[in-house]
C-alpha cells in the first residue's frame, strides 16, 4: 500500500523512527548487552535497522494513512498487531547481525513502542475533540441535537456515528438508533448506538424514538436497495441525508466530508456503469475531439468526461457564447495540460463548419447541438428543421469530407413514433447518420436515450423553481411518465457506445423503468422538507402540444440485439436508403418557406411514424 506523503504522514514517520530509538534505548539500558552496545556507536546502526523494519511493517497496516481523529478499537488492534509483527522481525535481523538481547528487552521495547506510536496517533483524536468543542460554542443547539436514525451499520455508518457522538459539527445530529438489513449485526452496538433490526422497521422507529432526521450511510447497497430504502424514508417527515463511501475517499477528502441532502438523482440512480477504459482510450486518447453544442447540458458533460481521458485537443463549438465560455474555463482550470479551444458559431453555417474542420482536423466528433424543447419547436417547426435536420446534415457532410474517424450523434427517445416536431426532426437526424454510414469512410453512429435529470430547461429545474416560490407545481397529466437518466451516466454510455461503433448503428441506452412525473414532483416536494398537496399544491394542466403520455425507446418495426455492455443495445431496424434520405431532404427544403401547418404536413410525409398531436397540428 502506498503512503500519501502529506504533512501528517511525514510527521508520523519521523516520530516512529524517534519512538523506536527511545523504546529500545530504554528497554536495553542497564542490561549487560546494552552496556556493551552503548560502549560504541553500534546501537545507532542496530536500532536504526529496527526503525526501518517498523516503517516497512507499518505501511500495510495503514499506520500513515488512517484518519486517526476518528480512531477507535479497530485502530488500537491495528497498532498492537503492527508492533507485534515488527518487533520479532527486528529481533531476527539483530540476531543475524550478531546482537543478542534478552527476550525481556524485546517485550519491554514492544510495550514502549506500542504506547509511543499509539499515543501520537490518538493525540490527533483528542486534539480534534477539543477543537470541535470550541467550534461548537455558539452554534444553534437545535441543529446539533437533531435526533437521528442511521441506516447502515457498515464502515461508513460506523464512521458517521463516531463523528456524531464525538461532537463533529459537520455531522450534525445525535445518533439514537441504527438499522441494517444484515441480521448478523442486529443487537450489536456501534459507538454505543444499538442496531435494532432491518430497514423495514424505519417507519416504526421514527415514531418510537421521535426521530427528526435519517442518515443513509449505505454506499455499498445496490441502486434498487437504495431506492427501496429512500421510498420508505420519504413516507416520514424526517430530513433525509446521505454521504459518500468513506472507503473511496482520500485522507484530505475525509476531513471535509459533510452530510448532504438526498437529491432526486439519488432516488432515480442505478448501479454505476463502469467505462471500458481500453475501449475508450483507443479512440479518444491523444486525439482531437470536437463537440458541437459543447456548452449545453449534454455537450458540457461530454467535454468533462472526454477531457478526463486525455485527448490531444478538445474543441467546444456552440452558438451560445456564455455557456461555451464557462465550460472552457472550467476545463482549463482542471486540465491545464490539455489544449481546450472554444469556438463560436452555428451548425447551420456551412462556411463556418468548413473553417472549423480545416483548422482542427478532428478525429472524433460528438454531435450534441440541437433544438430540444418540445412545445417551443411546435411553434417553430422551420427552425427545428433547419437546426436538427439540415444542421446535422451539414456537420455530417463536413465530417465526411475531412475523413473524421468517428462521428457520434446524440438522439432521443422522442424520435421513436414521434408526436412532436422535435421528435420527428431528430428521427430524420438518425436517418441522415445512417445514410452517411453506408458510403463514408467515417464511422457514423447515433445514440438514443431518454430524459436527463437537471438538463437546461428540463422539468426538474422547473419543479424546483416552483417549489422555491411556494407552488403550485404544475404537472401535465397524472399518468404521464418518462424515462430518466443522470447526465453523467448518459454521457458515460454515449462515450462507450462510440468506441463500440462499427458504422450505421443506432445504439439504445437501457433506461430502466419509466417514472411517473407526478411521483417525481411529489418526491421533490418531500425532499424539500414539505408535504405535497398541503404545503405545496399540485395542479394538473393537461398535455402540451407534442407531448405523449409515455415515451418509447423502440419503433414498432424495431427490436434490439445486446452488446458487450449490458446497458447498451443496438436497433435492428433496416436503415433508410441514401436515395430515399436525399428525396426527403429535398422535399423538406422545398417547403421551408410555407406556413406552419404546411411545414408540419410535409414533415409528417417524410417521417411516416410521425403523428402530430391535434393541438400541435392545428394552431
Amino acid at each position: 500500500m502506498n503512503i500519501r506523503l502529506n504533512g501528517r504522514a511525514v510527521f508520523l514517520i519521523i516520530w516512529d523512527i524517534v519512538a523506536t530509538y527511545i523504546a529500545f534505548v530504554l528497554a536495553t539500558f542497564g542490561t549487560a548487552q546494552g552496556n556493551e552496545i552503548f560502549a560504541t556507536t553500534d546501537w545507532i546502526f542496530l536500532f536504526g535497522i529496527v526503525a526501518l523494519v517498523n516503517l516497512v511493517v507499518f505501511i500495510p497496516f495503514r499506520m500513515y494513512n488512517n484518519l486517526w481523529e476518528y480512531a477507535s478499537a479497530n485502530e488500537v488492534l491495528q497498532i498492537i498487531l503492527a508492533t507485534l509483527i515488527s518487533v520479532p522481525v527486528a529481533a531476527v535481523i539483530q540476531y543475524i547481525a550478531g546482537s543478542r538481547l534478552p527476550i525481556r528487552v524485546y517485550v519491554v521495547a514492544w510495550v514502549l513502542l506500542m504506547v509511543l506510536t499509539g499515543g501520537a496517533r490518538f493525540a490527533f483524536r483528542y486534539w480534534r475533540h477539543g477543537k470541535e468543542i470550541i467550534n461548537q460554542r455558539g452554534q444553534p443547539t437545535a441543529q446539533v441535537r437533531r435526533r437521528t436514525l442511521v441506516v447502515g451499520a457498515g464502515e461508513t455508518g460506523s464512521w458517521t456515528i463516531n463523528r456524531m457522538t464525538s461532537g463533529d459539527y459537520a455531522m450534525q445530529g445525535v445518533p439514537v438508533v441504527c438499522v441494517d438489513d444484515d441480521p448478523s449485526k442486529w443487537g450489536m452496538r456501534i459507538h454505543n448506538v444499538k442496531v435494532v433490526g432491518g430497514t423495514d422497521l424505519i417507519l416504526e422507529l421514527v415514531q418510537t424514538y421521535r426521530i427528526e432526521q435519517i442518515v443513509a450511510a449505505i454506499p455499498s447497497a445496490s441502486a434498487e436497495q437504495r431506492r427501496r430504502i429512500y421510498d420508505i424514508c420519504l413516507q416520514t417527515d424526517c430530513r433525509l441525508l446521505t454521504l459518500p463511501n468513506v472507503r473511496n475517499l482520500r485522507l484530505d477528502e475525509l476531513e471535509s466530508v459533510k452530510l448532504r441532502e438526498v437529491q432526486l438523482a439519488d432516488l432515480l440512480s442505478r448501479d454505476e456503469v463502469l467505462l471500458n477504459n481500453s475501449l475508450v482510450n483507443s479512440y479518444l486518447a491523444q486525439k482531437t475531439v470536437l463537440i458541437t453544442g459543447g456548452g449545453g447540458s449534454i455537450g458540457s458533460e461530454l467535454a468533462r468526461q472526454v477531457a478526463a481521458v486525455g485527448p490531444g485537443c478538445l474543441v467546444i463549438f456552440d452558438i451560445y457564447e456564455n455557456s461555451a465560455h464557462d465550460i472552457g474555463q472550467e476545463l482549463r482550470e482542471h486540465y491545464p495540460d490539455i489544449p481546450v479551444r472554444v469556438e463560436i458559431g452555428s451548425i447551420r453555417d456551412q462556411d463556418r463548419l468548413e473553417e472549423l474542420f480545416s483548422l482542427y482536423q478532428p478525429a472524433v466528433v460528438f454531435h450534441a447541438a440541437a433544438h430540444k424543447h418540445v412545445p417551443l419547436m411546435e411553434d417553430n417547426p422551420r427552425e427545428a428543421i433547419l437546426n436538427n435536420v439540415f444542421g446535422t446534415l451539414y456537420v455530417a457532410e463536413t465530417a465526411d469530407r475531412h475523413q473524421v474517424q468517428r462521428f457520434i450523434s446524440i438522439s432521443t427517445d422522442k424520435a421513436v413514433n414521434p408526436s412532436s416536431v422535435m421528435g420527428a426532426t431528430k428521427r430524420l437526424g438518425e436517418m441522415i447518420i445512417q445514410r452517411f454510414a453506408q458510403t463514408s469512410q467515417t464511422c457514423f453512429t447515433a445514440v438514443r436515450f431518454g430524459n436527463v435529470l437537471g438538463s437546461n430547461g428540463s422539468i426538474v429545474p422547473t419543479f424546483q423553481r416552483q417549489i422555491a416560490e411556494g407552488g403550485p407545481v404544475t404537472v401535465t397529466d397524472k399518468e404521464v411518465s418518462r424515462y430518466f437518466m443522470t447526465i453523467s451516466e448518459a454521457v458515460r454510455l454515449v462515450i462507450q457506445a462510440g468506441g463500440m461503433a462499427r458504422g450505421g448503428e443506432i445504439f439504445i441506452l437501457e433506461m430502466g423503468e419509466p417514472v411517473k412525473i407526478d411521483t417525481l414532483a411529489r418526491n421533490l416536494i418531500r425532499l424539500s422538507g414539505l408535504v405535497p398537496d398541503v404545503d405545496i399544491p399540485i395542479v394538473y394542466t393537461g398535455l402540451r402540444p407534442g407531448d405523449k403520455l409515455f415515451e418509447e425507446l423502440l419503433m414498432d418495426s424495431e427490436t434490439t440485439v445486446p452488446t458487450a455492455a449490458s446497458s447498451i443495445m443496438i436497433s435492428t431496424a433496416a436503415p433508410v436508403s441514401a436515395a430515399e434520405v436525399q428525396a426527403k431532404l429535398a422535399a423538406l427544403e422545398s417547403c421551408l418557406h410555407a406556413d406552419r401547418s404546411a411545414i408540419i404536413q410535409c414533415l409528417a410525409q417524410q417521417v411516416p411514424t410521425y403523428h402530430p398531436t391535434a393541438s400541435g397540428a392545428g394552431h
